[in-house]
């Protein structure tokens, strides 16, 4: 495949490329859960939240609940952590996006359970999840702020199931449940497992639904300490894994992309020859390297990760992928975030695309099949291969006669 893109077209794919999509995405998100809530809120506006919610003591929630009430918790849930699992994605976080995902699917089968009224949510929503799998690549990250949304959502949900459920069958605790108050306290003192035992269920309902608190209390509060330390702790073990050291520490080395069989050898002789040498890879999962090696997961295009990865320090970049296109990516991303005394060099596949990658001006090109064949055509040819001539071949350098 060809190369053809114009200076004008090669700066809107790279655009394109760098265009921060998750934002958009997040954005559209968030306006979902908007859309799903807007019912809700014109009956808050109109009755106040307490009023539209009913829940004043256990009487009236019992009637609401009765009356249909799962019908107006379920956006309100719904809509609500699709609105925050939006801000999650604003940091590219996978559990935001797995929880974003899981969310649009209950939006979705609540649009198609109401019918014609939520058809246009219906069809909006499944774009979003068609979206959202499109772009997982974009949504790979541990994130210390989307894990401390996730446990503020999930801790939440789980008040919101406990108080409703204690003022349901708040007169089968000893002493009754009547008020929210002492709802919202004995549903923490479950949710902790505490149990001061003033309140205690008394018939075989208020028990199993005391467990059931105290079961998915101490899921909760598991998952969400999961969620918070292990983006902290998860990121240090990564890095001792992988071999990876800090970006500050990362100082006259070399930065190569790419994993083929090239990169590789290249990698090797370097490492044998005393260089740093940090790899930048799409996925780490099974890379070829040594388990010592200093490896970074990600887009070797995105001049944040080039930074992370000590660009402005580093001797050289290497863009060495099976790609054309992507290696011609990787050195406009290195020219803005490269220091001046950084060198970049491209790597060729295909000789027929030597022009299209001088034209993002690498400082070396390397074309290693205009070198092989041009050597081979000459010594078929009884033609004289001196150094000088290997090192234009290899730099793809136009010869004499070409």
């Amino acid at each position: 495949m060809r190369l053809r893109f114009s200076p004008l077209a090669t700066r809107l794919l790279r655009l394109m490329r760098q265009f921060p999509w998750h934002w958009l995405i997040a954005v559209l998100v968030a306006v979902d859960g908007y859309l799903f809530l807007e019912p809700l809120w014109q009956l808050i506006r109109q009755q106040g939240l307490l009023q539209a919610l009913q829940v004043r003591d256990g009487a009236t929630v019992a009637a609401f609940l009765e009356a249909g009430g799962i019908q107006k918790m379920m956006p309100l849930m719904l809509g609500l952590g699709i609105q925050v699992m939006a801000v999650g994605l604003l940091y590219r976080a996978r559990i935001a996006w797995v929880i974003s995902l899981l969310l649009l699917a209950g939006v979705a089968v609540f649009s198609w359970w109401q019918g014609q009224t939520h058809t246009v949510l219906l069809a909006y929503t499944i774009f979003l999840v068609v979206v959202l799998v499109a772009y997982w690549r974009h949504f790979n990250r541990a994130s210390l702020t989307a894990g401390s949304l996730f446990a503020v959502l999930s801790v939440f949900s789980l008040l919101v199931y406990a108080v409703f459920g204690v003022l349901y069958l708040g007169a089968e605790f000893s002493p009754p449940i009547h008020d929210p108050v002492t709802a919202l306290y004995f549903s923490i003192v479950s949710m902790s497992t505490v149990g001061y035992g003033d309140i205690s269920p008394q018939t075989d309902a208020a028990r199993m639904f005391s467990v059931s608190i105290i079961i998915l209390g101490i899921t909760v509060f598991a998952t969400s300490i999961s969620a918070v330390v292990g983006p902290l702790v998860g990121g240090n073990i990564q890095r001792l894994m992988h071999g990876r050291i800090s970006h500050t520490m990362r100082k006259n080395h070399i930065i190569l992309a790419g994993s083929g069989p090239l990169a590789q050898s290249l990698h090797e002789a370097l490492l044998h020859r005393g260089h740093d040498v940090t790899v930048i890879l799409p996925s780490v999962d099974g890379h070829p390297y040594p388990a010592g090696a200093d490896v970074l997961e990600g887009d070797a295009s995105d001049t944040d990760l080039l930074r992370q990865a000590g660009a402005e320090q580093a001797r050289y970049i290497l863009a060495l992928r099976h790609d054309d296109a992507e290696n011609a990516f990787i050195i406009m991303a290195g020219r803005e975030a490269a220091g001046p005394d950084t060198k970049l060099v491209a790597l060729v596949n295909a000789p027929v695309h030597l022009a299209k990658i001088r034209m993002v001006n690498p400082d070396i090109v390397i074309s290693l099949q205009a070198l092989g064949s041009e050597i081979l055509a000459r010594t078929l040819s009884g033609e004289t291969i001196d150094e000088a001539l290997i090192t234009r071949l290899l730099f793809g350098e136009k010869t004499p006669d070409q």
